[in-house]
């Protein structure tokens, strides 16, 4: 196996978790809220949630330095 593979491996696999993430973030809300819309309750994030958003940003992260790192090895 390549690092041109592991890579698409790494980067397939971390898109999933970022896609499931921000999914369980949106469970919450309204369908309009989902797509867009204006939402009406402002409120700081507790507990679970606020660390399910940390942990979003984390992955994130790191989705982007595989990406980068992808580029770079091709």
């Amino acid at each position: 196996m390549e690092l041109r593979d592991f890579l698409s491996l790494a980067q397939i696999l971390v898109s999933t978790l970022v896609i499931i993430l921000v999914l369980m973030q949106v469970k919450g809300t309204g369908f309009g809220a989902a797509l867009g819309g204006a939402d009406q309750s402002y409120r700081s994030r507790r507990g679970l949630q606020r660390s399910l958003h940390n942990l979003t940003i984390l992955v994130v992260a790191i989705f982007l330095a595989i990406s980068a790192w992808s580029v770079a090895a091709s």
